[in-house]
């Protein structure tokens, strides 16, 4: 069993760099700007051999009161002291202990827990003189380290092991990372569209922060989930705004998580706004995911602000126009919910499973063969270029994650766009593969011997086509959808 320890401390005083430097990885947004995490941050990692799970947590002020974002990183922040076994409080050596530093030290006497100061920043020369003033904070003697540089770190993580044993904690010097059997769930979408509000729904508490104040997350969050004898890790991603939007610094790394969260995802839940109706936005970003060959499900949130009587004909007009705004997409499955009110949100779960399970299907190439002839006999290739014509040979599976198919052919490079489209959608109509996306392949046989002059293609990969829409992600282009509008004229007649 992993040993919880927590980093806490008051705001900017190093704590996500030291998150960062115990993983090994950059997990954590790091900023001079307070107040930078909000959310609590996990990911495992061995100290001194003890496996742990490493809980990064905002900034513990003072007078963070009411109904804010602020107030809510408090309670956090709190929840990760609750379940700590060992806490690491972390101050700035360059300064005096502040009123937030006895505050935070008085928290942390309430809650029984050992606790080990850390005396961050000690490359500065002022520490031997500042590190007596830290023995005010009643914790004794200061573990001295400057987590930008890893100065100090074996240290600490001794100091660590420590306090494990003597809790009856073994060490595990075989440990490995667990292979991930987990399926990983990227919520993505604009801010305020309800992504948070869905992660706590699922776990029926407060496990992100949520405020209606767009960019509330910054961090991309992950955290485990067991939902009918199936294991999921759950991402919460900062919301994605248009390039001429993005503000630099903190959000801009925001996105870059973002982005990467769905590069490490096996399904990613575009979650769409029913009172904003579908935004170019939107469809921005539902093509990255496509680029990445991700899994993909559509979830239509704020449904509880429809009148119940004319809910099945509201779904009946977004379907509609996801079938017009986004024509790319016929095979992703669209789930209407509310996150608010819990309504269809175990739905994704399932979804998401069984996406999962298309993305690993793999098709006998007897079968693949018996497809491949009689979709040649129902539509055979008739595209030639001077003396080249085209035609298809045979095809086989080479991958899963995604469904990977590469189609042996003559002169690929003179194939028609539409017709690879019509081989994805006959494999679709046979087979399956519904919420995945595929990748298609078409190359000539390695064994033809034919020489290829440098201008011609030997290898045509199929890409997802937008019928000549620059879409690009995060366009500064101004968003000109009309829907949104339509919603509320829809919400507002008599039925």
């Amino acid at each position: 069993m992993s040993a919880v320890v927590a980093i806490v401390g008051r705001p900017n005083v190093g704590k996500s760099t030291l998150f960062n430097r115990l993983v090994g990885k950059r997990r954590a947004i790091e900023s001079s700007v307070p107040g930078t995490t909000r959310d609590r941050l996990y990911d495992k990692t061995l100290l001194d051999d003890y496996e742990v799970l490493l809980v990064d947590t905002g900034g513990l002020e003072l007078g963070k009161e009411g109904d804010t974002i602020e107030a809510s990183v408090q309670e956090q922040s709190q929840i990760a002291i609750d379940g700590a076994d060992v806490i690491l409080f972390v101050v700035d050596v360059r300064e005096d202990p502040t009123a937030e530093d006895f505050h935070a030290a008085t928290l942390l006497r309430k809650s029984k827990k050992p606790v080990l100061l850390v005396a961050n920043k000690c490359d500065n020369p002022r520490f031997e003189e500042q590190r007596y003033n830290l023995y005010e904070l009643g914790f004794g003697e200061p573990s001295p380290v400057t987590a930008l540089h890893s100065f100090g770190m074996e240290e600490l993580e001794s100091r660590v092991g420590d306090e494990l044993k003597e809790m009856g904690f073994e060490k595990n010097t075989v440990y490995e990372k667990p292979r991930e059997d987990r399926i990983r769930i990227a919520f993505l979408g604009r801010p305020n569209v309800g992504k948070s509000t869905m992660v706590n729904g699922l776990f029926g508490k407060k496990m992100v922060v949520v405020s209606e104040i767009p960019g509330t997350t910054r961090d991309a969050t992950e955290i485990d989930f067991e939902y009918k004898d199936s294991k999921f890790t759950l991402v919460d991603t900062a919301g994605i705004r248009r390039r001429g939007k993005v503000e630099p610094g903190i959000e801009k790394y925001s996105i870059l998580r973002t982005m990467q969260s769905v590069d490490e995802a096996d399904v990613c839940v575009l979650m769409l706004s029913f009172d904003e109706g579908i935004t170019n936005q939107d469809c921005h970003v539902s093509q990255y995911i496509l680029e990445q060959k991700k899994g993909l499900l559509l979830v239509v949130n704020k449904m509880d602000l429809v009148d119940p009587k004319k809910r099945d004909q509201a779904e009946h007009m977004y379907v509609h126009r996801l079938k017009t705004k986004m024509s790319y997409l016929p095979w992703a499955p669209v789930v209407f919910a509310s996150a608010l009110e819990r309504r269809n949100i175990f739905q994704v779960l399932e979804l998401s499973a069984e996406i999962s399970e298309e993305r690993r299907k793999e098709i006998p190439k007897k079968d693949l063969k018996v497809w491949l002839q009689l979709a040649l006999d129902k539509h055979p290739p008739n595209m030639a270029r001077g003396k080249h014509r085209f035609t298809v040979l045979g095809v086989e599976q080479v991958a899963t994650e995604p469904p990977t198919f590469v189609f042996l052919c003559n002169w690929p490079e003179v194939m028609h766009f539409s017709y690879g489209r019509y081989l994805e959608n006959g494999l679709r109509e046979n087979f399956g593969f519904v919420g995945t996306a595929m990748k298609l392949i078409f190359r000539k046989p390695e064994s033809s011997g034919a020489k290829h002059r440098k201008d011609e293609a030997e290898e045509i990969v199929l890409t997802d086509d937008f019928e000549g829409e620059n879409l690009e992600l995060d366009s500064d282009e101004e968003d000109t959808d009309t829907d949104a509008k339509d919603v509320e004229d829809f919400m507002d007649e008599e039925q």
